[in-house]
């Protein structure tokens, strides 16, 4: 529910009253004594989606912007022809639950903080992240995506396209990329600090950090969350309720993997941080297409509607283009995706041929105590390096015939060499 306030221009007073009683909305009005041009402040409730349609009628009778309208939140109205309002109005869709397009407009623009407060909130929230991805805690990296300020920027765009606001528009888009820029900038600063500085230990793979290598090599599932995050970001915003943990998730689809690319460029491995600069800009991307068509099917359009054929051109090239820069990139992931998929049928393959091979009888008396199979840093696309493979049995040296028939067998599985090294109390390597 909501409570407008509007001011009456002079001469208006009557034609917006008229309005008000054919829409049987009722209404409180004040004379204005302040010697401007306004004759009177008029008051009356609304249901959350009768603010729309109602304040669009109203400008036809020549409210034009420089008049005020205040719309705040109203706890309870008690009346019989309001509740005949919200059976008018509500019919428990989506499209009726939405707050109006110039709530959305308000919102859009109060989420975005100034330029130096976001500023340093992304470098604090990105340095958070960075520092949660060296620890491998995930309790950390949640916390740096809670203080992360991108909710606003990246729905302030689809919201600026659809409502025909390009200013809103264009400081979004600039957020978002002056945003990566310094995510990942503050990232590898203070990740090449930690590394001179021996903060964490010398010689420190990144690669073998859970919480890094994930992100150094994602997916096609990464897309499904950004995807997500703008989908429920906009129904979030649109509907009036908290967009607080949507903006964590929304942030989930951008630090981290921010940090990673900025900690892989502190490693001097700029290959390494590919993936995961590419799954920030397809996350960007995303969050941005979805927000764009969730706007846009819930009924969002420009005030005026001598602008809505241009509106909707613009809004559908943008989204053509979104979509086919983010097919490219799904592509991209998809490739990541059945690398990661061969990577793990080689390993399966290859510990069944290890497990074959030691039930022979000739090498019956050896058991298979550890299996492991190292990757190269060929990132994004990572592969199998070498099998090392662990055996128990008789004391002294294993025989190399064993180490051959493995070398032989787990080649079959793969296009590559693979180093195939077999210990035991001796060790033979191939």
């Amino acid at each position: 529910m909501r409570l407008v306030q509007l001011t009456i221009p002079t001469g208006k007073r009557q034609t917006i009253l008229e309005t008000l009683d054919e829409r049987k909305i009722d209404y409180v009005v004040t004379d204005e004594d302040s010697s401007r041009e306004y004759t009177a402040v008029v008051y009356f409730p609304l249901p959350a989606p009768a603010v729309e349609p109602v304040l669009d009628e109203l400008q036809e009778t020549g409210i034009d912007d420089d008049a005020y309208t205040v719309v705040v939140d109203a706890e309870t109205v008690v009346s019989r022809r309001f509740q005949a309002l919200r059976e008018e109005y509500e019919h428990g869709d989506v499209g009726t639950d939405r707050i109006s397009r110039q709530e959305l407009q308000a919102e859009a623009d109060s989420l975005t903080p100034t330029f130096s407060v976001y500023a340093i909130m992304t470098i604090i929230s990105a340095v958070v992240a960075t520092a949660g991805l060296l620890l491998d805690s995930p309790a950390v990296v949640v916390g740096s995506m809670v203080i992360a300020p991108l909710i606003g920027p990246a729905l302030g765009a689809s919201v600026g396209s659809v409502i025909d606001d390009e200013e809103l528009f264009r400081n979004s888009v600039s957020y978002q990329i002056i945003g990566i820029i310094l995510a990942i900038g503050a990232a590898a600063v203070f990740a090449w600090a930690v590394r001179i500085t021996n903060i964490v230990p010398p010689g420190l793979n990144i690669a073998s950090v859970g919480e890094i290598s994930e992100r150094l090599a994602p997916d096609l599932l990464s897309l499904v969350i950004a995807l997500g995050a703008g989908v429920a970001g906009i129904i979030s915003i649109a509907t009036g309720t908290s967009v607080a943990l949507v903006g964590v998730m929304i942030a989930a689809a951008l630090i981290p993997p921010a940090a990673a690319a900025g900690i892989a460029i502190a490693w001097g491995q700029p290959s390494a941080a590919i993936g995961s600069t590419a799954l920030v800009l397809v996350n960007v991307l995303s969050v941005n297409l979805a927000g764009l068509l969730t706007l846009w099917y819930v009924g969002y359009r420009p005030d005026n509607l001598f602008a809505l054929g241009e509106t909707q051109q613009r809004v559908r090239r943008r989204v053509l283009g979104l979509a086919v820069i983010v097919l490219v990139f799904a592509v991209f992931l998809g490739a990541i995706t059945y690398s990661s998929y061969a990577v793990s049928n080689f390993e399966e393959n290859a510990r069944g041929e290890v497990e074959t091979t030691l039930s022979e009888d000739e090498f019956s008396e050896y058991q298979l105590l550890e299996f492991e199979v190292v990757m190269d840093d060929n990132y994004p696309f990572v592969g199998p390096q070498r099998v090392v493979v662990t055996v128990g049995g008789p004391e002294g040296e294993v025989p190399p015939e064993l180490a051959d028939r493995l070398h032989e067998r787990i080649n079959q599985h793969t296009d590559d060499s693979v180093g195939v090294q077999v210990r035991s109390v001796g060790l033979v390597e191939r």
